[in-house]
């Protein structure tokens, strides 16, 4: 059984949800980079890591 446990629920109150729209080959170099990471994040989840990154933020 995994011991890691992953953050399922109820998003943080300080956050808002953002819908957008991405080009294909935008979407599809996401995905590359997903695929790259150990544990293959959602795309949401490898946009906000990317974010963090790009904008110096920590978790």
């Amino acid at each position: 059984m995994n011991d890691e446990k992953k953050n399922v629920g109820r998003p943080k109150i300080d956050t808002e949800a953002i819908n957008l729209r991405l080009p294909r080959d935008m979407i599809q170099a996401i995905d590359e980079l997903r695929r790259v990471e150990p544990d293959l994040p959602t795309r949401p989840e490898m946009i906000r890591r990317m974010l963090q990154k790009i904008l110096n933020l920590s978790e």
